[in-house]
């Protein structure tokens, strides 16, 4: 079967691309058809299929699964939680995106505005009625600033990727998940149990997460007393934990509020990885919408 994706609403120009799917293939909630190949023409989230960025993914993972430590993330989070760097406005942020490519995404090698934009107007399109959603999709990436030089110019490792817990066991269903055997923690009988240094329930607001830009641009809008309601900070601070909303590990941290943000997250997970295509977006026509929704759920500057 060969289709045509055509994605007219709310400023988006349809690039004339073909794709071969399957008659099986994924339909969201509200009928946005999903390419079944990503922009190298393999599957969605596969770290295996050999590509020309394949092996750069996974020398990413090992580095990252080194480093990201209790220690390292404890450390970071005390140092950028003082959000001291620079005061900008989220749009402003999203510009700044322009120069970022994320090297750890085995599906995207466009500047990360175009998949803000894809994964935020996608989502309204099917959830006209969710604006809050719709802001959650354009701003969930904004923490890979970090990879600029303004804000520490941080290693990609340190930035990007599936995120984890950490102080707790390692679960086998974290990708590329060998290489935890060289990272310390792995065999520090404080950090290696279940449980950790954690308890059953806890909730995942008391677990600390590999360091990243999840993390980052939850502190930002939490500190800055951002209005989106807690299921938006939810998506924000774990949309890149694979481990939790694609395999189900880690529930046993989980409390009530977060089985019901987890709810929204699946939903949104599935916007955030398979609108990443070739299909183009309309900046100035759907800009007014999304400034007016910043003004709703944010100060006019934030402190970063």
């Amino acid at each position: 079967m060969t289709i045509l994706i055509e994605q007219p609403e709310f400023g988006v120009e349809a690039e004339e691309t073909k794709v071969h799917v399957d008659e099986k293939e994924l339909v969201l909630d509200g009928g946005f058809v999903v390419p079944q190949i990503n922009s190298f023409g393999h599957t969605f989230r596969d770290y295996d299929a050999e590509s020309e960025r394949q092996q750069g993914v996974e020398n990413f993972y090992h580095t990252n699964h080194i480093h990201q430590t209790y220690d390292f993330v404890k450390k970071m989070r005390e140092q950028y939680g003082k959000l001291d760097r620079v005061e900008m406005s989220i749009w402003e942020c999203c510009e700044l995106l322009n120069e970022v490519v994320d090297e750890s995404d085995p599906d995207l090698d466009e500047p990360q505005i175009e998949h803000l934009l894809q994964t935020a107007e996608a989502i309204r399109r099917d959830y006209p009625d969710e604006d809050w959603l719709h802001l959650t999709g354009l701003i969930h990436d904004l923490g890979k600033v970090l990879l600029l030089p303004s804000f520490g110019e941080l290693p990609q490792w340190a930035v990007v990727g599936d995120t984890f817990p950490v102080g707790c066991a390692y679960d086998e269903s974290v990708v590329h998940h060998k290489y935890f055997k060289e990272n310390p923690d792995h065999y520090n009988p404080a950090y290696n149990t279940k449980y950790g240094v954690y308890s059953g329930g806890c909730g995942l607001n008391n677990v600390m997460m590999s360091w990243g830009h999840d993390d980052y641009m939850y502190l930002v809008a939490k500190e800055n007393k951002s209005t989106l309601p807690s299921a938006g900070l939810f998506i924000i601070r774990y949309h890149s934990f694979y481990a939790l909303h694609r395999s189900g590990a880690y529930k046993h941290l989980m409390n009530e509020e977060d089985v019901e943000n987890l709810k929204w997250l699946q939903i949104f997970n599935k916007y955030d990885l398979y609108s990443k295509s070739k299909v183009r977006i309309d900046v100035e026509k759907v800009k007014p919408y999304y400034l007016s929704l910043i003004e709703k759920y944010f100060p006019a500057k934030l402190k970063w």
